[in-house]
């Protein structure tokens, strides 16, 4: 009986560790800031946090949700981290690059026409509501 139970707790040690390598890690960074520092700190914290789960032999998804005057990040022609951003979204696909609906139709108000943002960045109704649903679905939250 004894080796039996030995061999149960040994089956469940093997199976727990197993499950334990190849875990996916779930991150939200906010950007709410027109500053350059800001976005690259927040691309600096993506990109280390993406190469210390490599390293580990597990997967990180990413989200990079920007509103206010952070949205001044995704725009075309104004971004101060736009090569950043083209790069990091060629290298893989577990980014991605959230743009605040709400900011984006308030900009477009003021400027009278449409606010062109990067290829990359993908419009969401709004950032706030999409960083709370991010953190209820047991992402991490970061804000540089």
């Amino acid at each position: 009986m004894k080796h039996l139970a030995l061999a149960g707790a040994l089956a469940l040690a093997t199976a727990t560790s197993a499950l334990a390598e190849g875990e996916t890690h779930y991150l939200a960074i906010h950007v709410d800031q027109a500053d350059a520092q800001v976005m690259n700190m927040a691309l600096n914290n993506a990109q280390n946090v993406r190469s210390y789960y490599a390293e580990q032999g597990d997967e990180v998804v990413i989200e990079i949700v920007a509103y206010g005057p952070g949205m001044t990040m995704y725009v075309d022609g104004k971004s101060p981290v736009t090569d950043r951003i083209e790069t990091m979204a060629l290298e893989s696909d577990d980014i991605t690059f959230s743009a605040c609906g709400n900011t984006l139709r308030n900009m477009e108000k003021k400027t009278g026409g449409e606010v062109a943002l990067l290829s990359e960045a993908r419009v969401v109704p709004s950032g706030v509501v999409r960083l709370m649903e991010l953190q209820g679905e047991g992402y991490a939250y970061v804000r540089p």
